[in-house]
Order: structure tokens, then sequence, then C-alpha cells
């Protein structure tokens, strides 16, 4: 009798918690992850063997402006081995290396954009940005001012000017 009563109670708990768990998905939280970034930047497509032209450039982009640097560094990896001639892959793969740290292979992006886009603002501002973020002032400022020559009124290179000028003012630890 109380191995009956036992499983009655464990099953309707059982049966409860389901209820709770299909009560929960409401139209408020669709949109939500588990990992904390929005549903659309969790896909998996890993195993995807085509790519349209600009899916990985486009998932690049979201998680890069997510802030999910590593994931972005992953897919532009990707982007760059599918589209090697493809400049907006590469730029993105050395901003994503650049947020995680990994220097070397920004070196090696931005070593490859001075073949495609070399003396555009655009180069010079994502390669003096990343000068900035190893904490290389002098050289960033250079690359900034080479951009501010292209295009004095650029606004990218006028907040990256901006910024290092604040950057001088912050006591290095």
């Amino acid at each position: 009798m109380f191995q009956i009563t036992s499983r009655i109670r464990c099953l309707t708990l059982l049966l409860a918690g389901f209820a709770t768990l299909a009560g929960c998905q409401s139209s408020s939280l669709e949109d939500m992850s588990a990992f904390g970034d929005s549903a659309k930047t969790v896909e998996d497509d890993s195993a995807v063997a085509f790519y349209k032209n600009d899916e990985l450039i486009t998932t690049g982009k979201l998680q890069f402006q997510e802030k999910n640097y590593g994931k972005s560094y992953a897919i532009y990896k990707r982007a760059v081995a599918v589209f090697p001639q493809d400049p907006a892959a590469w730029l993105g793969f050395a901003a994503s290396s650049d947020m995680i740290g990994r220097f070397d292979s920004s070196d090696r992006a931005y070593l490859q954009l001075s073949r495609m886009i070399g003396n555009t603002p655009v180069y010079y501002n994502n390669i003096g940005y990343s000068h900035l973020l190893r904490g290389e002032l002098p050289k960033a400022r250079r690359y900034f001012l080479k951009a501010y020559e292209l295009d004095p009124t650029n606004e990218t290179t006028a907040r990256n000017l901006e910024l290092m000028k604040n950057s001088v003012h912050v006591a290095q630890r």
C-alpha cells in the first residue's frame, strides 16, 4: 500500500512538473536563449556544407554585435576559409580576433587586408583600433591619423581619435 501511494505521488509530481514547463512558454520569452544572448544567435550551423554568399558574414556580424566575440571569431574563421577573397570576412575575422585578444590571428588578417583594401579609412581605423587594444597608443594614433588624412569627415575616425585621447588620460596599471 505504501509503495503504491508513493508511486502515485511521484507520478503526480512528475506530471505537475511537465505542466509547469509547458506553461512557461509565453510569447515574451521566445526570443531568449539559455545562454543570455538572443535566440537568433544560438542556431547550430556547424554541419552546413553550402553557404549562401553572405550567410556566414551576416551570422558573424550578428554574433559580433551581440558581443559574442568567441562565436563571431569561429564564424569569421570559417568565412575566410570559404571566401578567402572577401574583405568583409577578413575585417570581421580581424575585429573578432582583436576582441578576444588573438592578436596573432588579427595580424595575419590585417596583412591580407593590406593587399585588398590597404589604403582606405576602414583599414586604418581597424588596424589602429587593434593597436589601441594592445596598448600601443603611438601606433594606433599613426593609423587613425592616416584614416583622418584620407577622409576628415569620417565619424568612425573621429570617435577613434577621441577614444585614444581619453585613453591617454587613464592610468596604466
